[in-house]
């Protein structure tokens, strides 16, 4: 993770490329991971931590999957804290949706109405599409091995 880089564009993921001399892979990350990463006593938190390790470059997300964290983490001192140091550090980045996206997040709810997607989820696979991102870390296999972004086919899921 690049913990000093500030949060931000395609120029960002390009000078991280040639710092890593590796390819990066633009990763969506769901609830799940976020909170296992930051609650050592979460069942998941070993695989996540070592999930984490192996991704270059920032972890990208939204809003309503740090609503959904803050609510978990209420539990965890300090967590809740530790992942907005996070998000100001530039590990973990917050993709903007504007009001005018919200009917293209509301199809992707209808589309999958029949699981019953949270918002998080929908707001995740839109940004799938709009970011052309091939690739989702998330605990959610049930629900993201169904989802598509767009026409592009299934997520990659990590953890494999």
């Amino acid at each position: 993770m690049c913990q000093w880089c500030a949060p931000g564009s395609q120029h960002k993921q390009e000078i991280l490329q040639g710092f890593w001399g590796a390819e990066i892979v633009r990763v969506l990350t769901d609830t799940g991971p976020l909170v296992a990463i930051l609650s050592s006593t979460d069942q998941y938190h070993e695989v996540c931590l070592q999930t984490v390790q192996n991704l270059r470059g920032p972890l990208l997300t939204c809003w309503p999957v740090i609503t959904e964290a803050a609510w978990l983490l209420q539990g965890t001192p300090g967590a809740f804290e530790r992942l907005l140091r996070s998000i100001s550090d530039g590990v973990v980045e917050i993709l903007p949706v504007a009001g005018k996206e919200a009917a293209g997040v509301a199809a992707i709810m209808k589309q999958y109405g029949s699981l019953r997607p949270q918002f998080a989820d929908a707001v995740l696979v839109y940004l799938a599409g709009r970011e052309n991102i091939r690739t989702i870390f998330t605990l959610d296999r049930r629900d993201f091995s169904v989802y598509r972004a767009g026409r592009k086919g299934a997520l990659r899921i990590v953890p494999e």
